[in-house]
């Protein structure tokens, strides 16, 4: 029964981690190609329709990265407690010893890392359009 506890456990961290990767790449993608469009949109001019485009694209900008954002939190949240099941798991086999309790800080480091590229590129697709329109 353990081992089926153990696979189930890991099959829940690959899932994590499939998410996860899913909620950057989609977040740094779309604020580069939102980049792009804004920043064509904001130094061509202005009229009414190129203004109307120019603020949805930021609201799904904001939507976007504050749900990538909600997510990788999260999943942190839920690796950390994946793993704290699976070092239980590992003491009360007798075998903790063969997995670094430190991997956890490095997978909150990592976290921070994912959420800071995210919120960079964000506020980079957000300001720049907007440094050009103002010009």
């Amino acid at each position: 029964m353990i081992e089926r506890v153990h696979e189930h456990i890991i099959k829940e961290l690959g899932e994590n981690t499939r998410t996860d990767t899913i909620f950057v790449l989609t977040a740094i993608i779309l604020n580069l190609i939102t980049l792009g469009i804004n920043s064509g949109i904001a130094s061509g001019g202005g009229n009414a329709t190129t203004t109307i485009l120019l603020f949805t694209f930021v609201a799904l900008l904001l939507i976007v990265n504050l749900v990538a954002e909600i997510g990788l939190i999260r999943g942190r949240q839920t690796r950390k407690k994946l793993l704290d099941g699976v070092l239980k798991m590992y003491k009360d086999q007798g075998v903790e010893g063969y997995y670094d309790p430190s991997l956890l800080s490095d997978y909150r480091t990592r976290y921070n890392l994912f959420m800071f590229a995210v919120l960079f590129t964000g506020l980079i697709a957000l300001i720049v359009p907007f440094v050009l329109w103002v010009k």
